[in-house]
This record gives structure tokens, sequence and C-alpha cells, in this order.
């Protein structure tokens, strides 16, 4: 089941994207001002039940991908050691 977090994010993908209908875009806009408060939701990020060994496997992952820039390879880094 997909968390507040996420439905916001898709009805936000769903207002930058060219390819959707202005009536569509109107009907995410009424959804994120009367359910999600304008799409002010908390991120995953603020949950604090995540699995730790998973966050550090995908920070380690982040230290390895040839794709992502320094600064997240070095915020990456930042935090593994402070967990």
């Amino acid at each position: 089941m997909p968390t507040d977090a996420q439905i916001a994010g898709g009805h936000k993908a769903n207002l930058s994207n060219p390819n959707t209908s202005e009536e569509s875009k109107q009907h995410s806009r009424e959804v994120l001002d009367n359910e999600f408060n304008g799409g002010d939701v908390p991120s995953a990020s603020d949950n604090q039940d995540k699995n730790p060994g998973n966050v550090a496997g995908g920070l380690k992952a982040t230290l390895k991908n040839p794709n992502v820039s320094d600064e997240a390879k070095e915020s990456a880094k930042e935090r593994l050691n402070q967990m």
C-alpha cells in the first residue's frame, strides 16, 4: 500500500508532466490541496521505522554507483559513519 508521501509525489509528478491533460493536472491540484495540505507531507526519510541494514546497504550502493555525484557520495559516506 503506498504511503501518503508516495501518493502526493505521484500527483506532484503529474503536475510537471507535459504529457498529461489539464483536467488531470487540475485533479492532482485538488487532491494535493484537499488531502495533503498542498503536498506538504512527511517524506519516507522522516520515518524512523526503517531497517538500518537496508539503509546501510543503500548508502553503500550509492558509494559504488558511477552515476552518482561526488556530493551525494560524500553525503552517503558521512551518513554511514554516523550509523
